[in-house]
């Protein structure tokens, strides 16, 4: 699988589990049954650190939201928000760009027009935060 596949595998069970109240072992047997979501071990990691850390990620996506709260960010946007976050702040191996770059697809994909704008424009304050950070 490539890096790209496995994003997208993960965006889809954490979606699911934004949708629903079941534990994630529960959204893997059911990825498995259904074969449409390809599960590997970099999958289960990716999801399982996105949700580890979910509370973190969903703080980092509010503080990061200029124009909407919290509770109003549709739900798929969430999953591609937290995989972004938690790509930038918990994986060395992805660059920050990059990182920005494919949750922007995965909205692309998943998302309506206007939210990948959204998507981009949080990722965009939060990376601009961070090169004035280092200056």
């Amino acid at each position: 699988m490539t890096r790209r596949d496995i994003r997208d595998s993960a965006f889809k069970i954490i979606y699911e589990s934004l949708l629903r109240n079941d534990p994630v072992e529960e959204l893997f047997e059911m990825a498995e049954e259904i074969e449409e979501i390809p599960l590997n071990d970099d999958v289960r990691e990716l999801v399982n650190g996105v949700l580890e850390k979910s509370s973190e990620l969903d703080d980092m996506i509010a503080k990061y939201s200029k124009k909407r709260a919290f509770s109003r960010i549709a739900k798929i946007n969430i999953a591609v928000l937290r995989i972004a976050f938690y790509e930038i702040l918990y994986n060395d191996k992805i660059p920050t760009n990059a990182a920005v770059h494919e949750a922007v697809l995965l909205a692309q994909n998943y998302s309506y027009k206007e939210d990948v704008s959204f998507v981009n424009g949080i990722l965009g304050v939060y990376t601009r935060s961070l090169e004035s950070e280092e200056n």
